[in-house]
């Protein structure tokens, strides 16, 4: 496997800005921005394909397509401490297809097993060893689903990980049985890489972790062998970070000795992170490099948000590379670090895996002149102001029946394809009014609609982007009825 040289990547004008402006990569670029010749299908408002899951639109073009996909060409990261030869794309297990579109809390939720087999069997063959899920995910059928699929080959062909996701509870009894049941639904007997899931404030890690003797249990198992390596995914302020990498952090005056931490990374994030406690990518990035321990990427699409970028990003990306998806970009980009042990990927369909395929087998790390489109990208993206949800579904099923993730997509998805009704007297505003209602309906039922939100604040608890969906959702509710009726400015 060819590396990246670190140097190469570290001087790089992009990765040390913070997120400042930058002249135009060709003046071709700036003049297809400026010029009135910029269009592009609006797809996002409008009828058609409602999965908001969907992570590669707008595709590659049609040569890319039409490429071969190697079976012996995935790029792989070796692990330094056990050897492990893990694919640079793993399998993210947070968004199977489901049979049917869960409509409300209490309608049946069913993974299409069948579908999930087929997945993973492409997978497999084309070189991915390693997959990712958690009790949480999907309702808790995440586990059970990828279980079945893996149960099919022998266990030295792929890599297991999962989580301790006792988020609702402190117990360690509970917590105990949670990890049981992974064994059981997951059809192993030792898990490859086991996670404290979704750490990111003192008081809560203390509760969920320390006070009650469960990180002691996770530690001692491994050492059973049962858990191979033992790390935790970050959500969460940069000092609470810092402490759970520092010598301060003892059980029983012992060290966890963390062998690898998940992180949310991508372009976007690097220098521009956003929210009350998000934490620039690079310094997370960095830190862990420093101390050598392998990093594992989450979100490297930002929930979806840069497969399909604003107009104006999309018009930099396709001219500098007419052919390339707009998620290779950014898999190319996290994945060009060295220290990055994988890029885990929610692989819906097959065709964001055989996309992502075309990516990683073999991995081209980005050039200079590509990293300095996406410095003109990441600020063409900080211009339109979006709501910050990666559709994670923690949020979900909503007691009051509103579907949280696909009101905001919907929301994002106009706004980034410049087909935004903001102010009646421009030109657009009529086309694009129309087509926002239509699209509010078509992709989300009028019972799950914002109107319904009773800002009860149950679904805050649950969102690793801390983001205030009551207050959110009050002001697409309120943007939505002046569409209705047309009421002045329509912007939020």
């Amino acid at each position: 496997m060819n590396k990246p040289d670190k140097k190469n990547i570290h001087r790089r004008g992009f990765l040390k800005s913070a997120g400042g402006r930058t002249v135009a990569v060709s003046a071709t670029v700036s003049a297809t921005l400026s010029g009135a010749a910029l269009t592009f299908p609006l797809t996002g408002c409008g009828s058609g394909n409602s999965e908001s899951s969907s992570e590669f639109t707008p595709g590659p073009g049609p040569e890319r397509l039409q490429t071969p996909i190697p079976t012996d060409q995935m790029t792989y990261r070796t692990h330094p401490r056990s050897g492990d030869r893990v694919s640079l794309l793993g399998y993210g297990c947070m968004r199977f297809p489901t049979k049917t579109k869960v409509k409300s809390a209490t309608a049946p939720y069913e993974i299409d097993q069948e579908v999930v087999n087929e997945l993973v069997d492409y997978a497999i063959a084309h070189g991915v060893n390693f997959f990712d899920t958690s009790p949480r995910y999907l309702r808790g059928h995440s586990e059970r689903a990828i279980g079945q699929a893996l149960s099919r080959y022998p266990r030295d062909k792929f890599f297991i990980s999962t989580k301790l996701s006792n988020q609702a509870f402190y117990g360690y009894d509970e917590a105990v049985q949670m990890y049981q049941n992974s064994f059981r639904d997951l059809q192993v007997d030792y898990f490859d890489y086991y996670l404290a899931h979704a750490v990111g404030t003192f008081d809560a890690f203390q509760k969920r972790y320390v006070q009650n003797g469960v990180l002691k249990f996770m530690m001692n198992e491994r050492k059973a062998g049962r858990i191979r390596h033992l790390g935790w995914s970050f959500h969460g302020q940069k000092e609470f970070f810092d402490y759970m990498l520092s010598p301060e952090l003892k059980i029983d005056g012992e060290s966890p000795n963390w062998d690898f931490v998940l992180i949310q990374a991508n372009y976007f994030d690097w220098n521009t992170a956003t929210g009350r406690t998000n934490v620039n990518a690079s310094y997370l990035y960095d830190k862990l490099e420093k101390l050598g321990i392998p990093v594992m990427i989450m979100e490297p699409l930002l929930g979806g948000q840069l497969a399909k970028p604003n107009f104006k990003a999309l018009a930099l990306m396709k001219q500098a590379e007419p052919e390339a998806s707009c998620a290779s970009w950014a898999f190319r980009f996290i994945g060009s670090f060295p220290n990055v042990l994988t890029v885990l990927s929610g692989m819906t369909y097959m065709e964001h895996l055989q996309d992502n395929l075309r990516t990683f087998c073999p991995m081209k790390p980005l050039s200079d002149a590509e990293h300095e489109v996406l410095r003109q990208v990441t600020d063409t993206m900080s211009e339109f102001q979006g709501i910050n949800c990666t559709q994670c579904q923690y949020c979900m099923p909503c007691p009051y029946g509103i579907d949280i993730p696909e009101v905001f997509a919907h929301y994002n998805r106009c706004l980034n394809e410049g087909n935004f009704p903001s102010d009646p007297a421009s030109e657009n505003y009529k086309r694009a009014r129309r087509a926002f209602l239509i699209g509010y309906d078509r992709r989300v039922p009028k019972l799950r609609q914002a109107n319904h939100c009773i800002s009860c604040s149950l679904c805050e608890k649950e969102c690793p982007q801390f983001i205030k969906i009551g207050n959110e959702m009050k002001k697409i509710d309120n943007f939505v009825e002046n569409l209705k009726q047309e009421r002045g400015k329509a912007g939020l």
